[in-house]
């Protein structure tokens, strides 16, 4: 093929297809990213079971914590193992045997008799969570034509906060309905109905042409192809997708041994990092703590948990403006601005409640509760909107086809582990140095974290996921200073 031809190819199909997605497509991610709505619940819901579980499964301090952060646990060891055997049993089939585990974690917790039935069903739902974080954007980037990637694979994120938003209104609806006594069963069970649909849903799913591909299933794969495609990519696509398999069977079985190879070790430890910042801006302590935090700096009780409503708002708003964003700009660019534009909000709250005296006249200073709350709303603005969509898009694009499940998995249980160490650390911190010694700790990771995006995170927009591989093995692969900048790759591609 000429250059000619390559470039005239390229403007018709691919990565610049300018074609509609096909409606078959819209229904996969819809299904598929019921996932993330049980993620996004199940992680939320727990804030307001803690207020009326506690004197019927007699909770202390110490056990409250276990139950909160056990499912962040479970979660890691879920996003490892969902990765491990993603390649053998394929995406759509671990996603149907985590939605039957969503269910049992769902019906555990809501009928758990005590504190050590509830900490093991908030394991096994912690499981599903972080296999299903694992999971759910690589079959939707694999599933999802190249020109639509960014928008569908960030539904994802949209369905994650969509569904705190929704325990969080859920929580109140119940206890508005029948007040306290037994309602926490209620609000824990109703996560089995998304459960089901998504198990349901997942039945009529097929799998993704890369994997089917992978698995020696050429003509599944086009058929796959040709029900998510317009029928000018079919081609193009089938023909990038065996190319690739051809020179990785050329290079012989993929493995994890192949971690020693130095331009996979380093997308790996690259995956890990992007993974990694994106729970050490202090996002969950901030979803999870935001209660505690505001009646810290002088709210009521009531207007600190209508504020954690307002967080849950303005998380799925900036998340529909994060889906938007991604069809204008780089992955690159958006979490630059995402970490830097966290890392000022961090500051922002570290310096008012440093600043601000707690009391005025002898009396509680409301407006240090409010400024605070402007910070906490502003940051999860850059968080929602830049961050955590360009976070999970990159995950679900930059690993090589036959790695991909396990990287996947490797680097969100890192996620996880992180989330779990910060929720952990949180409190403790917030007694040893106060609200603005902790946010100005989170602060200077952020600038740490700016540093490694400027240095090691890639561009991979406009481009199929073999094109990704192809990019990634050359810049990783030379071992020049210069060719190993993220912003000289990107000025090098733009050149050919």
């Amino acid at each position: 093929m000429t250059k000619e031809q390559y470039i005239t190819l390229n403007r018709a199909s691919g990565p610049n297809s300018s074609t509609k997605t096909e409606p078959f497509v819209k229904v996969i991610a819809a299904v598929a990213t019921l996932g993330g709505l049980l993620f996004g619940y199940d992680t939320g819901v727990i804030s307001g079971a803690l207020l009326f579980m506690g004197d019927e499964l007699h909770l202390t301090p110490f056990t409250t914590g276990l139950v909160t952060s056990s499912l962040l646990f479970g979660a890691a060891f879920g996003a490892l193992f969902s990765g491990l055997f993603a390649n053998a049993a394929g995406r759509q089939k671990i996603i149907i045997i985590l939605a039957m585990v969503f269910a049992i974690g769902a019906i555990g917790t809501a009928l758990a008799p005590n504190v050590e039935w509830m900490i093991f069903f908030r394991l096994i739902l912690g499981v599903a969570v972080g296999g299903a974080s694992a999971t759910v954007p690589v079959y939707i980037a694999e599933i999802a034509p190249a020109n639509r990637r960014g928008q569908l694979v960030t539904l994802q994120e949209l369905m994650i906060v969509s569904g705190q938003l929704l325990a969080y209104i859920s929580n109140a609806g119940f206890n508005a309905a029948w007040g306290g006594g037994e309602t926490w069963r209620w609000m824990l069970a109703l996560a089995t109905v998304p459960a089901v649909l998504l198990w349901f849903g997942m039945m009529f799913m097929p799998d993704t042409p890369g994997w089917y591909a992978m698995q020696g299933r050429l003509a599944q794969a086009r058929r796959v192809l040709e029900r998510t495609r317009a029928r000018e990519d079919v081609d193009w696509e089938m023909e990038e997708i065996e190319e690739t398999l051809a020179e990785e069977k050329d290079r012989g079985k993929v493995g994890l041994r192949d971690l020693a190879k130095p331009w996979l070790l380093k997308l790996f430890f690259i995956g890990v990092g992007i993974a990694v910042i994106q729970q050490t801006s202090g996002v969950n302590t901030i979803m999870y703590y935001a209660p505690t935090m505001l009646k810290a700096v002088g709210m009521s009780t009531n207007a600190a948990l209508f504020a954690t409503i307002a967080n849950g708002v303005v998380s799925v708003l900036m998340a529909c403006v994060g889906i938007w964003l991604l069809g204008k700009i780089g992955r690159r660019t958006m979490t630059l601005v995402g970490q830097f534009g966290c890392t000022f909000s961090l500051l922002f709250i570290a310096a008012v409640s440093f600043f601000m005296p707690e009391t005025v006249h002898g009396e509680v200073d409301a407006l240090r509760g409010y400024l605070v709350l402007f910070g906490m709303l502003m940051f999860l603005s850059f968080q929602q909107a830049f961050l955590s969509p360009a976070t999970w898009l990159l995950l679900s694009e930059i690993f090589p086809t036959r790695l991909r499940g396990v990287f996947m998995g490797s680097a969100i249980f890192a996620m996880w582990i992180a989330n779990f160490m910060i929720s952990l650390a949180f409190p403790m911190l917030l007694a040893s140095v106060g609200l603005s010694g902790t946010f100005l700790s989170f602060a200077l990771i952020g600038i740490l974290s700016g540093a490694f995006v400027i240095r090691c995170v890639p561009e991979t927009r406009n481009r199929s996921l073999e094109q990704i591989e192809h990019f990634l093995h050359d810049w990783l692969s030379d071992d020049s200073e210069e060719r190993r900048s993220p912003a000289a790759a990107k000025r090098q591609a733009a050149s050919h």
